[in-house]
């Protein structure tokens, strides 16, 4: 079971629904975790009887909401605490440093920190990878409005000294305000749906994809997202 960490202040959810989504294409089992403060899935996902704790299943993906710790949602899934779950891939959201601790996503196979460039996703995101006790290795997925030099110098400025060893490949999304009516509108039909969004958007889910499952070609991540668009 792979263990993935999308680690930052800047929302995450849509971002690892799709992802998510994408993977389930590919035939694999799929957990998403929601550590954030704010459990924004809790109001994305539908579901019929959202109590503090749950896990629920959305798209052919398993989310889980309200948990702090791994063994809770074993519990919760009727699991002995030596068995492992029956997940391929588990994407763990946390914007703070329990959830990060709590899951143990130092031990994490990859870890992403996303962010925008507004000074509240970046330093708020930049506050947990502040208190790192031990060095962590990131993958930055940048959402930007252009692809700046500046930016990215920038946030290497704001993060020097920290426990933290950036991978030179990094993520680009953009922001734009068509991408994000196509996502508002999804989460008002309750589907994931790709047709609509932008190249670039596109282009990065992809890219996340493939850095997440390690042994499956671009080329076949690229067909999964083909025969999403026809599905809708």
């Amino acid at each position: 079971m792979k263990k993935i960490g999308f680690i930052g202040a800047y929302d995450k959810t849509d971002l690892i629904l799709y992802v998510a989504k994408i993977l389930t294409v590919l035939k694999k089992k799929i957990l998403i975790i929601d550590s954030t403060v704010n459990q924004k899935a809790r109001y994305i996902v539908p579901t019929i009887n959202p109590v503090v704790k749950y896990v629920t299943n959305f798209e052919d993906i398993d989310i889980a909401v309200g948990f702090s710790h791994m063994e809770d949602i074993k519990k919760y899934l009727s699991i002995a605490e030596e068995q492992e779950m029956e997940y391929d891939i588990v994407l763990i959201d946390t914007d703070n440093l329990e959830g990060f601790n709590n899951f143990e996503l130092k031990t994490a196979q990859k870890n992403y920190f996303v962010t925008s460039f507004d000074n509240y996703s970046l330093k708020k995101g930049l506050e947990i990878l502040s208190k790192l006790q031990e060095v962590v290795s990131l993958t930055k997925v940048l959402f930007s409005k252009e692809i700046l030099k500046e930016e990215d110098d920038y946030l290497n400025f704001l993060s020097l000294g920290y426990k933290v060893v950036w991978n030179e490949y990094r993520i680009y999304f953009p922001i734009e305000n068509g991408d994000l009516s196509i996502i508002y509108e999804n989460q008002r039909v309750a589907k994931i749906r790709l047709k609509k969004l932008s190249v670039q958007y596109k282009d990065g889910l992809v890219y996340l994809a493939e850095g997440i499952l390690g042994d499956v070609s671009e080329a076949n991540i690229r067909k999964a997202v083909k025969f999403m668009e026809r599905g809708v």
